[in-house]
């Protein structure tokens, strides 16, 4: 199997118009929900671009896999940002070590609009690992689950 490329959004469904009130004549197309991953490691101490999401997309969650422990002496703190937004962090000044395994992404409430629409240009996605105390250690894969929109935002057309 191989990769192909689409120019989205990718509506799916088998009814594209509403012509009724009833199933099967009411509008069920939905966008499909994409991927993109990076890497990040104890070394990225600046910004460092994870990934490129393309303008319009909806973030619906990122999923952080610690795959080598973050041993810093005090505070481990993993930053994911577009621009000067935070999209989310994971540990904080109190957590020592990040454990390997599925981290908790905490997502910030001044985020909600860039998760809404990430823009009308394409959003470059930034990590940023910092240690209050000495970093040891660390790898991370973080990976954004999206939905490919028009570059305005909009998901379904406007008229048929």
């Amino acid at each position: 199997m191989g990769f192909a490329s689409h120019l989205g959004p990718w509506l799916l469904g088998t009814v594209k118009n509403t012509t009724g009130t009833t199933a099967g004549t009411i509008r069920n197309m939905g966008s499909t929900t994409v991927t993109q991953t990076g890497a990040t490691t104890v070394a990225d101490t600046t910004a460092t671009t994870l990934f490129v999401l393309p303008a319009g997309a909806m973030i619906n969650n990122f999923l952080v896999n610690i795959t080598t422990a973050y041993a810093g002496t005090t505070g481990n703190t993993i930053t994911v940002k577009i621009g000067s937004t935070t999209l989310g962090t994971v540990g904080g000044a109190t957590t020592t070590p990040l454990s390997v395994g599925r981290a908790t992404f905490t997502i910030t409430d001044a985020s909600i609009a860039t998760y809404q629409n990430v823009g009308s240009t394409d959003a470059i996605v930034t990590v940023t690992y910092a240690c209050a105390g000495t970093a040891s250690g660390g790898a991370a894969s973080i990976t954004c689950l999206y939905t490919v929109r028009d570059s305005d935002g909009s998901a379904n057309p406007a008229s048929a």
